[in-house]
């Protein structure tokens, strides 16, 4: 049964790979058989987590668990149900209620988060001691702090448009373009090794666990 699932990772994972070449009938069927599986694994997942997890478990928690009913938990479970109503199409326009609560609760709730870990915590780590409290920081740390400062007011003077960016302002706003640039750089780098590493993962299964050539 082990050799059965090598091959059968191998098959997939190389069908995969064809599209590199031009879209095939491999291609689409290890596509569909992918997209499938991963439909039916949170389909599971989701199930025992959220529909029996929570909600089955809320309104009738077990005696061990000492637990009282949570109803408000039934607010929740309508607005799902009534989700559903997309898949038919007389009362289809019935899903757009419970799809507004859930995307205006979910935009409140990450806008505090975000606010709080991407806005606040940006602010704070510009306007600390540049030097330390005690002038105690090493010289690496200095250095990584003037960056900081040099790079956050460059970059707002670039997106400052109320003065016409020549001389001085201009040079300054020049500055401000590289370190966006710089920033935007590194943050494609960063996605594209994360999607090198599951490139790295496929080739070491297919060289290594497959074919034996890697020990």
């Amino acid at each position: 049964m082990e050799h059965v699932a090598l091959w059968l990772g191998a098959f997939l994972t190389l069908g995969i790979v064809s599209f590199l070449y031009k879209d095939n009938a491999w291609y689409k069927l290890s596509e569909a058989i992918f997209v499938g599986i991963s439909a039916g694994y949170w389909f599971v997942v989701l199930f025992w987590d959220n529909i029996y997890g929570k909600f089955w478990t809320g309104i009738f928690p077990s005696e061990e668990s000492g637990n009282d009913p949570d109803y408000w938990l039934i607010v929740g479970a309508v607005l799902g149900f009534l989700m559903l109503m997309r898949l038919v199409p007389k009362v289809g326009w019935i899903s757009r209620w419970p799809l507004a609560f859930i995307v205006g609760c979910t935009s409140g709730l990450y806008l505090i988060n975000y606010f709080s870990s991407n806005m606040m915590r940006q602010v704070q780590g510009t306007i600390m001691p540049l030097f330390g409290p005690n002038f105690d920081l090493s010289a690496y740390e200095i250095v990584g702090n003037l960056v900081i400062l040099i790079g956050t007011f460059t970059g707002l003077v670039y997106f400052f448009f109320s003065k016409e960016h020549k001389g001085a302002f201009g040079v300054t706003a020049k500055i401000g373009i590289w370190v966006i640039m710089v920033t935007f750089g590194a943050s494609f780098g960063y996605t594209v090794m994360s999607r090198m590493s599951l490139l790295i993962g496929r080739i070491d299964f297919l060289f290594g666990d497959w074919l034996g050539l890697i020990n």
